[in-house]
């Protein structure tokens, strides 16, 4: 069964509760109020005969029985009058012949001449109402006075009602499963278009599918939240696509020169003296370099793909041992360091890498003995080198994937490391730029949002 059939009978099923709940409570209120009718007429006409003239008067027709003066009309059609004595005799109208049934409770009001009280009972087949009532005729005796009503009246009435209920209840119910159908539809439409972009996603691949998604309600929301997958999916799809793209133009370089090299040293022709010596040295470097690409490669997926369990870091004891692997690697460049404590939250490894990679790119555009300062205070590393500077109009893109500035081309390196500085900083809630240095360099800003 759908969601929406679920929905749909889950509805009419409510509905149909609440119409039964009211038919009943209706059918209840009817019923009393109908029976309160009967009882009020009863009583009113109960207490007319026992209190009219000097009380019960009998008559005796010759050779006839003894029968009630009273009009049998006044309870109009349907209706009972009898008296009854407490040894059990009972009298009754001229005109009726049916008796009423005598309980014990109407003898025991026949006795004391105290009590009145409602009963349903049977006279001929036929249910009736009565009240019964203590009374006394002329000389005083004590009798019982039963007046009844048919109810078949109130019965006839009461089925009439009931049909009507049924027939309303069941109309309800239809009208309710008929609008719980049209509601549930309405109210799953962005379920459906999400299923059927979920759908064509897993049939065609293509992420650039988007749902519709208009209104402040939950399924809304999910909606929009769904498109924000779809668009995160799809730049990450973009962005590895990129990212495979770029790193295959730039190992193409360095794998021909490889190749054509080392066909060269492998072939048999004589070289001129020095000639090897300058293939396995250019062979070493390519291999250093492609090594350092495919590492720089592993730490970019790394960064994507696998998050470590973030610590209090000490900022400024990472910048330092960065630095002393720095100055050790390059002895020709001077560092000036003015490290105050600075605690993050963050991954250690990831931090290292991304400070390394900036006191390595200035230390690297660095002339001779010139010099890099580094600075840490309050979750934010400052790294200042006095070299020539980035261009204007590449200030935009050294933190892109595999940019290269045109100065840059001729010195080694392959373009990644300043691209896992921005995403260091991105998954730490933080940012890095570059500007240009007052007096000429360049001055690069790390600022991590995880500061302690």
């Amino acid at each position: 069964m759908s969601f929406r059939a679920r929905l749909t009978l889950v509805a009419a099923a409510a509905v149909a509760l609440a119409v039964i709940a009211a038919s009943a409570v209706v059918w209840f209120v009817v019923n009393d109020q109908l029976y309160t009718q009967v009882d009020n007429r009863l009583k009113s006409r109960a207490e007319e005969i026992a209190g009219g003239g000097p009380g019960i008067h009998f008559e005796q027709p010759p050779g006839g029985s003894v029968y009630i003066d009273v009009p049998r009309s006044i309870l109009g059609s349907g209706g009972y009058i009898q008296v009854a004595r407490s040894d059990g005799a009972t009298f009754r109208t001229f005109e009726e012949s049916q008796p009423l049934p005598v309980s014990k409770k109407t003898l025991a009001t026949a006795q004391s001449g105290q009590g009145s009280f409602f009963d349903d009972s049977r006279v001929g087949g036929t249910d009736v109402r009565v009240f019964t009532i203590p009374a006394q005729d002329s000389a005083g005796r004590r009798y019982a006075l039963q007046v009844a009503q048919s109810l078949s009246d109130v019965h006839h009435t009461m089925s009439r009602v009931t049909l009507f209920l049924f027939l309303i209840a069941a109309g309800g119910i239809a009208i309710a499963a008929a609008l719980g159908l049209l509601v549930s539809r309405a109210a799953l439409a962005p379920v459906r278009r999400l299923t059927e972009a979920t759908e064509r996603v897993t049939e065609t691949g293509d992420l650039s599918q988007r749902i519709d998604a208009t209104g402040r309600d939950e399924l809304s929301r999910l909606a929009s939240r769904f498109n924000t997958m779809l668009g995160a999916l799809e730049e990450s799809t973009r962005a590895r696509r990129q990212l495979v793209a770029d790193a295959s133009h730039e190992l193409r370089t360095p794998l021909t020169s490889l190749r054509t090299n080392i066909e060269v040293l492998a072939s048999d022709r004589t070289l001129p003296t020095g000639e090897r010596e300058r293939l396995l040295k250019d062979v070493i470097e390519q291999l250093g370099e492609m090594t350092t690409l495919i590492a720089e490669l592993m730490e970019l997926a790394r960064g994507e793909h696998h998050r470590e369990d973030a610590q209090n870091v000490r900022l400024d004891l990472v910048a330092a041992d960065a630095v002393e692997r720095t100055r050790r690697n390059r002895p020709g460049v001077n560092f000036t360091t003015d490290l105050h404590e600075s605690v993050v939250h963050g991954v250690p490894s990831t931090l290292e890498r991304a400070l390394a990679n900036l006191i390595d790119n200035a230390a690297k555009w660095s002339p001779p003995g010139g010099e890099v300062e580094i600075a840490v205070r309050d979750g934010e590393v400052t790294v200042r080198d006095h070299g020539p500077g980035i261009a204007d109009e590449d200030l935009p893109y050294v933190f892109d994937r595999f940019y290269r500035a045109s100065s840059a081309r001729g010195l080694p390196g392959s373009g990644l490391g300043l691209a896992i500085v921005r995403q260091v900083a991105e998954a730490h809630g933080g940012q890095v730029v570059a500007e240009r240095a007052e007096g000429g360099g360049t001055l690069m800003r790390l600022r991590l949002n995880g500061s302690a």
